[in-house]
């Protein structure tokens, strides 16, 4: 069974985070490349990361900027910023409220190709979201985790998730809105749609929600879904 070093970040700037997603994803990365001459046999641990960070909007490489609905100057005054960065899919929220996970593993070492390991990642949140008597599932052609239409609701979106690989190598991952202040997803279309709405898990069961509760069943379901050993 593979070992996951666990990093519980807190509330941390998405700078500093994605700064050490970085040093962890070059180190397993660097470590896999023939030119090092040690294929397969990885120094630097895998890590899962959960922490909330600060209002920022972030728009990944094969997203438009247009849809960006507001003017830097404006997120300046609500307490946001907004970054362009590496991963896959368009634009997404952070902030505090939302649990947010970066598996950095590879997953050649656990028999998975990509497409696999979204599934998976997308599983974990699944079965977290059922402890609570939430059912939530896929849209086609939508990564993350959503809600079906229901009373007049909109299929809304509760996790969104973007990954960047290089040798089998991930790192970003998902977003759950947990008691996360939906308002902010005003300033956007959502990973691009302008169909679909946002909810949370306290919105959906109508009550607060510990976000520190919920990374603990997250851990659980992470380490059961993909067959791994978390550790501090």
């Amino acid at each position: 069974m593979q070992t996951v070093k666990y990093k519980d970040m807190g509330l941390v700037g998405y700078e500093q985070c994605w700064d050490y997603q970085r040093s962890v994803f070059d180190a397993l990365v660097g470590a896999k490349a023939p030119a090092e001459g040690a294929a397969g046999k990885v120094s630097q641990d895998p890590v899962l990361i959960l922490c909330e960070h600060p209002h920022v909007y972030t728009l990944g490489r094969s997203g438009r900027k247009d849809n960006l609905l507001a003017g830097e100057e404006y997120l300046r005054s609500i307490g946001a910023h907004f970054v362009t960065i590496d991963r896959g899919g368009d634009i997404t929220y952070h902030g505090p409220g939302q649990l947010v996970g970066y598996p950095i593993m590879d997953i050649e070492a656990l028999g998975l190709g990509l497409k696999e390991y979204i599934t998976l990642l997308e599983e974990s949140v699944i079965r977290t979201l059922a402890r609570y008597g939430v059912e939530s599932g896929r849209s086609q052609g939508a990564p993350g985790v959503w809600l079906e239409a229901d009373a007049g609701r909109p299929l809304r979106k509760i996790c969104a998730v973007g990954v960047r690989s290089s040798r089998f190598v991930t790192m970003h991952g998902f977003a759950l809105n947990v008691t996360t202040d939906l308002g902010y997803f005003a300033h956007i279309n959502p990973c691009g749609f302008t169909d679909r709405g946002v909810t949370s898990l306290a919105a959906e069961l109508g009550r607060k929600v510990a976000v520190d509760d919920v990374k603990e069943i997250f851990k659980r379901e992470f380490a059961g879904t993909f067959g791994v050993e978390l550790r501090v």
